[in-house]
């Protein structure tokens, strides 16, 4: 039989300062995707480790560079990106992996690749099929290239021929303009609760300044209908052009999106040296970067924090020393009850997961379990943590609770 579920792509959650300049076009070319510090640190400067882990780890697979993943709903299968430019549909219950077809041209170096894929629960097409979204870089002119964010129809033939492809390949965004480097492209992507508006991260691509200019939509996050129309009631429509795709604006590099229970929408950012942050994200907020931030320039020169104006909207929480924050998930399921209500981060230098307890719209640090790179965290249907490494060789990893003997 063949099955079909409509995908979107889109070019989505979190990197710590990966050697961008705080401002101007002539920011480091540094593609590191991490820290030169070494322990991760509190905004009191102490660590914080937790010393037992109430969970089981699994391996279940491995992935060449994995960037993101995401559960198909009713079924036994997952999706997962390889930064490289492989979309692979991963069968949960025998490990089975296809390559999907169709995939677009991907840019692929430093940064960028193949990022976010979602798919968007209760979002159906004419035939019934679930929205699905993808993002990735894609190449432009002189040597430039930006983020995309597409839609597609996944095509599953589970008949023993083993294949899948994508049909319908539309792209409903692109970041504007296209620039050269290759770091900061965010590309994070999430769903609002009702399914009727879609949220992308668009970095700042290590140019700083373009993150408080509304002519163009780096540095931003982007709200739009499902189909990438401009919703009449963004903060800044009425300015037409690019302003009215943002939502919020003084961003740095977002690699995480979530929302929670109550439908607010968190986003994770790295920050330059030191000063990684998650902030609250709010209709027409501006969170202040690169005027702003809990952290210093690479080269040691300071700069403002959040606490010296109140014309920003400070972050939620923040660390410095730096954790690299990555994907990021919202927990509210029952294999976990002590993690209700909570956010669960991956950490790239600071190599853990990262737990924050949201309490109305503050977040408190609640847990921080040691482990290698995690560049993903997905819920899955069972309530079981999933997450993805990061790197060549990455282990696809099952939390499950620690049964007590």
């Amino acid at each position: 039989m063949t099955k079909c579920l409509t995908a979107a792509l889109l070019s989505p959650i979190l990197l710590i300062g990966c050697g961008g300049a705080s401002s101007g076009a002539g920011g480091n070319s540094s593609m590191t995707e991490s820290s030169a510090q070494t322990a991760p640190q509190d905004d009191e400067g102490k660590t914080s480790p937790s010393l037992t882990m109430p969970f089981t780890i699994t391996e279940v697979a491995g992935f060449n560079k994995p960037w993101a993943m995401t559960f198909l709903p009713g079924t036994s299968y997952a999706l997962v990106t390889e930064k490289p430019g492989k979309l692979i549909l991963f069968d949960t219950q025998d490990s089975s992996k296809v390559e999907v077809s169709g995939v677009p041209t991907i840019d692929y170096g430093g940064q960028g690749g193949l990022g976010d894929i979602v798919i968007a629960p209760g979002m159906l097409d004419a035939n019934g099929r679930h929205a699905l979204y993808l993002s990735y870089v894609e190449p432009g002119s002189g040597g430039t290239r930006g983020a995309a964010v597409a839609r597609a129809a996944l095509e599953i033939d589970d008949t023993g021929n083993g294949s899948a492809k994508l049909l319908n390949l539309q792209v409903i965004w692109r970041q504007d303009p296209k620039v050269t480097g290759r770091g900061h492209f965010s590309h994070r992507i999430a769903v609002a609760p009702d399914g009727r508006h879609i949220f992308i991260s668009s970095g700042d691509r290590q140019m700083g300044t373009p993150a408080q200019e509304m002519n163009v939509n780096l540095g931003k996050i982007i709200r739009l209908k499902p189909d990438g129309g401009i919703p009449a009631d963004n903060p800044f429509a009425s300015q037409g052009g690019v302003a009215a795709q943002i939502w919020s604006l003084g961003h740095r590099n977002m690699l995480g999106l979530a929302f929670d229970g109550d439908g607010q929408l968190w986003a994770s950012e790295m920050g330059p040296m030191g000063g990684d942050e998650i902030n609250l994200v709010q209709r027409g907020g501006n969170y202040g970067w690169p005027e702003v931030s809990n952290g210093s320039h690479y080269s040691g020169e300071p700069i403002p924090d959040h606490s010296t104006t109140n014309r920003f909207t400070p972050p939620q929480a923040w660390w410095n020393l730096s954790i690299s924050p990555a994907g990021m998930a919202y927990y509210n399921a029952p294999l976990f009850p002590q993690w209700h209500n909570s956010l669960l981060a991956g950490a790239l230098s600071g190599k853990a997961l990262v737990r924050l307890r949201i309490e109305g719209s503050r977040l408190v640090k609640a847990d921080h379990w040691p482990m290698k790179r995690i560049r993903e965290v997905e819920t899955g249907p069972d309530g079981a943590i999933w997450l993805l490494e990061d790197g060549n060789n990455a282990k696809l990893l099952k939390l499950t609770p620690r049964s007590e003997s």
